[in-house]
């Protein structure tokens, strides 16, 4: 599994709308729909925002291992 659908995931599990990630992310909600639909890289900063969100390893966002 990508990061795009992981990021997704996460996003959807805990009932949270594209606007409300992106405003934590100080970005706009295109910019952040642009990296769940894996049209534009995820920046590394923007990856630890998430998981220290979502409380999860960038391992887990990135794919690199299925536990959180």
């Amino acid at each position: 599994m990508n990061y795009a659908q992981r990021i997704r995931d996460l996003r959807e599990d805990g009932d949270y709308t594209q606007k409300e990630i992106a405003d934590i992310l100080k970005t706009t909600q295109s910019y952040y729909a642009q990296y769940e639909n894996g049209h534009r890289p995820l920046p590394i900063d923007h990856l630890i925002t998430l998981c220290k969100f979502y409380n999860v390893s960038a391992d887990y966002i990135l794919g690199l291992k299925d536990e959180m």
